[in-house]
């Protein structure tokens, strides 16, 4: 038996010398010397044939033998691993790194956080509401009654009879003041829906409205406010005027416009040559909506206004497609 271990073990280091440097054929040998059916466990089966005295004895010298080998195999595997990842080609740390792409704020939003920061230095409040809005809010509390002409101006989605898509942020003023007791200051940005899709116009779109109530409250006051937010907003070289119109909700009522951005004023496509473009409705908030949420309206007065955000986002960056707003181009978006 110790022949055959000894010559078992010769056999085995030479043929791992052979196959150093490959782990596949290192892993064949081990097999063939360790495995199951391999040499070794054949010596091992050669126990049955020996005496009770020479067992122990072959017991021992086929273990060690068993111990060596796969110290051997141990070490050789290890060597071709080390061999291998020397073959590997080198990181060159000259090579450009990825790049990390940065997202960007939309442009809608960037406009949205310019008007809030304008008019939280004028001391104005950021407020939400609900975007599916009960029809009393949206409508009846505004002074815009069932049978009202001014709801057909609003091509609204309906939900049910008593539930619509919020055609604008003014309900969310209505809440405020059934909330709170005056003074008020306030703006409520938001997503507002429409029956409405065309070059001009998105079913959905943004809009920002603004209150301010308390005692003593002016046209004066709306006006000076409306031209500090046009200023932040344009620069302080764009002339602005204020045109009566009508509003529901307001009284009395007017339209600002701002001289053209894109001609200063001169004439163009854009302002229709009239060297004037609408941004914005505003007007005194009319007594009866005083009276729907508890106010007197012989102590207090206020001023309302509401603007649609893109048209403003439009104005600011001189974007002549409203649909740029909504593809997501990445290539459109990272000039902002």
């Amino acid at each position: 038996m110790q022949s055959d271990v000894e010559r078992l073990l010769e056999t085995a280091t030479r043929d791992i010398a052979e196959a150093q440097g490959s782990s596949r054929a290192l892993e064949q040998l081990k097999v063939n010397y360790l495995g199951r059916k391999g040499q070794l466990s054949r010596l091992f089966k050669q126990m049955g044939q020996a005496s009770e005295v020479e067992r122990p004895i072959w017991g021992k010298l086929l273990n060690e033998a068993k111990e060596q080998l796969e110290k051997a195999f141990s070490i050789a595997l290890e060597e071709s691993k080390k061999e291998a990842q020397k073959q590997k080609p080198s990181f060159d740390i000259t090579v450009p790194g990825r790049r990390s792409l940065k997202g960007r704020l939309h442009p809608i939003t960037q406009v949205v956080v310019e008007i809030s920061r304008i008019f939280n230095w004028l001391g104005f409040e950021v407020v939400e509401g609900p975007e599916v809005e009960l029809d009393y809010y949206n409508f009846e509390a505004l002074n815009i009654p069932k049978d009202h002409p001014a709801r057909d101006m609003q091509d609204t989605f309906y939900v049910s009879d008593d539930v619509v898509l919020r055609t604008h942020t003014s309900p969310i003023q209505v809440r405020v003041m059934e909330a709170r007791r005056p003074p008020i200051r306030v703006i409520a940005p938001g997503r507002t829906y429409r029956c409405d899709s065309d070059v001009t116009h998105t079913p959905m779109f943004h809009q920002v409205e603004g209150l301010m109530v308390g005692e003593d409250i002016s046209f004066g006051d709306l006006k000076g406010i409306l031209t500090i937010f046009v200023h932040q907003m344009f620069g302080e070289d764009v002339g602005l005027r204020f045109r009566p119109s009508f509003f529901p909700f307001t009284e009395p009522s007017a339209e600002v416009d701002i001289q053209c951005v894109m001609c200063k004023g001169q004439g163009c496509r854009v302002c229709s040559q009239t060297g004037w473009l609408e941004i914005l409705g505003s007007g005194m908030v009319d007594p009866e909506v005083f009276k729907k949420v508890g106010y007197d309206p012989e102590i207090f007065t206020g001023f309302a206004f509401g603007m649609g955000i893109e048209r403003i986002a439009m104005l600011k960056y001189g974007i002549d497609d409203l649909r740029l707003f909504f593809e997501n181009d990445l290539r459109f978006l990272k000039q902002f």
